[in-house]
């Protein structure tokens, strides 16, 4: 087995080049670790201490990409955030974050450039509108483009 001090060292050089979550860590630690649970909690919690690992900033950086690069919007994103263990307040503040006229200028292309490649389709105000509502958006920002865009 390899020791705590190497596994230690190898994750802070991942947490050097990449924001992760505690559980993301947690989880890559225990398997380094092959399961011994004590010796992991170890080394997450020295992560911790020395900054290498923050919900908050993960969180931060997440949204920012999610949002800006792959056009989720908040209800996406929020869900996935909770699926790795990050807390409500933590989340809601990353969330914040998100800038108003951009993610609903982002949502007006991304439902304009949809809507021009279901031309002709009978169904069209359907699928759209089932579209914007798996990017994460909520049903009125979903509704509102799908109005904006027929």
């Amino acid at each position: 087995m390899i020791s705590e001090k190497i596994i230690l060292q190898r994750l802070e050089r991942q947490c050097a080049r990449a924001e992760y979550c505690t559980a993301d860590i947690r989880r890559k630690a225990l398997k380094a670790l092959e399961g011994d649970a004590d010796a992991a909690e170890r080394v997450v919690a020295s992560l911790l201490a020395d900054g290498y690992v923050d919900d908050r900033r993960y969180a931060g950086a997440y949204v920012r990409e999610k949002s800006s690069i792959s056009g989720w919007g908040r209800v996406k994103i929020s869900a996935m955030l909770r699926a790795k263990g990050i807390d409500r307040s933590v989340i809601d503040d990353a969330l914040g974050e998100i800038e108003s006229p951009k993610a609903s200028a982002r949502l007006s292309r991304l439902a304009a450039a949809k809507a021009s490649s279901l031309q002709g389709d009978p169904a069209i105000r359907l699928k759209l509108l089932r579209f914007i509502l798996s990017r994460g958006y909520t049903y009125e920002e979903a509704a509102s483009a799908v109005q904006e865009v027929l």
